[in-house]
């Protein structure tokens, strides 16, 4: 996770890529979007294939501590 960090002085405090201003939210919507790795390597040089599996362990730590709300809880509240 050393590579992901936070200043607000860039991009309002999103989580980044150390070194760049290539947010977490951009990679994963590159991945998302059906690029591979590799892809992203090639079309961002900055990046590496170790920046890119610290985006997705970021992402998969920040959803393992998300809450889920069922519409039935969610229309209670």
């Amino acid at each position: 996770m050393k590579r992901v960090v936070f200043n607000p002085k860039i991009l309002g405090g999103k989580p980044i890529l150390q070194g760049t201003r290539m947010t977490v939210e951009f990679v994963l919507g590159l991945l998302a979007s059906g690029l591979t790795a590799e892809d992203v390597v090639q079309e961002y040089p900055q990046l590496t294939k170790a920046d890119i599996r610290a985006v997705l362990n970021y992402a998969a730590a920040v959803i393992k501590r998300e809450e889920v709300i069922s519409p039935i809880k969610a229309a209670l509240a």
